[in-house]
């Protein structure tokens, strides 16, 4: 119930009869427990299943596509510490926040989450640290948007090529091709954002939940828990 509505540990302690205090020791007892399990549905699989049950619609340009990523941000209560306040800033965001990676195929699967990283640090540098290159296939496709700007040379590592809607300029206008490439992307990278909208349905996960202080060392635990448990709904696209 902490997680999925995001509900005080008092609130329940006066549901269940038990104190605050006991709730936030189970709690923080049995989402460890829970990550540990729930991690093993969150995996890696064969390039071989990404080609196989690619969208149709996307077959033509994009089967080389293995993972679509994209970051998202919780707020955070804004810490004590200055030099956390300054690590966890978000200038996007306006706030103290955590951030992470979530990678999933083109088909909606889960195939990675990151650990949680300040909100200061760019997108750019999460993905070169956070260990996703450790998953992709030799010479196989990354999605990103805009954000996510000069990751080739990091992609050149291991062959593998980044796919992302060409760069906008106010003094140009863009060609009839550019556009549509934007369009043949956003079609196939709209589902990132239906499955972190399913992530955003935990409430405790919300952009802005204003997530205590107390809660910060068990984030990473929360954010495993919830992508198994995405893994076991209903596909996000259905065929």
């Amino acid at each position: 119930m902490e997680i999925r509505l995001n509900d005080n540990c008092t609130r329940l302690g006066d549901q269940f009869d038990l104190l605050g205090s006991q709730i936030g020791r189970i709690f923080n007892k049995s989402v460890k427990v829970l990550a540990h399990l729930l991690k093993n549905l969150v995996y890696p699989v064969p390039m071989s299943s990404v080609k196989k049950n690619l969208p149709i619609p996307s077959r033509a340009n994009f089967n080389g596509v293995y993972v679509i990523i994209d970051v998202f941000e919780i707020e955070i209560e804004k810490p004590s510490n200055p030099l956390y306040q300054a690590l966890t800033w978000s200038d996007y965001k306006k706030c103290n926040t955590i951030k992470y990676i979530i990678g999933i195929t083109p088909d909606g699967t889960i195939i990675y989450i990151s650990q949680g990283y300040g909100g200061r640090i760019s997108d750019v540098l999460v993905f070169e640290i956070c260990g996703i290159m450790d998953i992709l296939p030799e010479n196989s496709g990354v999605m990103a948007d805009r954000s996510f700007k000069q990751m080739d040379a990091i992609l050149n590592t291991k062959g593998c090529k980044l796919i992302r809607p060409p760069s906008v300029s106010n003094s140009t206008k863009p060609s009839k091709q550019d556009v549509l490439l934007t369009k043949r992307i956003a079609s196939l990278r709209i589902h990132v954002e239906r499955v972190i909208r399913r992530v955003r349905e935990y409430k405790i996960l919300e952009p802005h939940a204003g997530l205590d202080v107390t809660l910060i060392h068990n984030l990473d635990n929360i954010v495993t828990v919830v992508p198994g448990l995405i893994n076991l709904q209903s596909p996000v696209i259905k065929t």
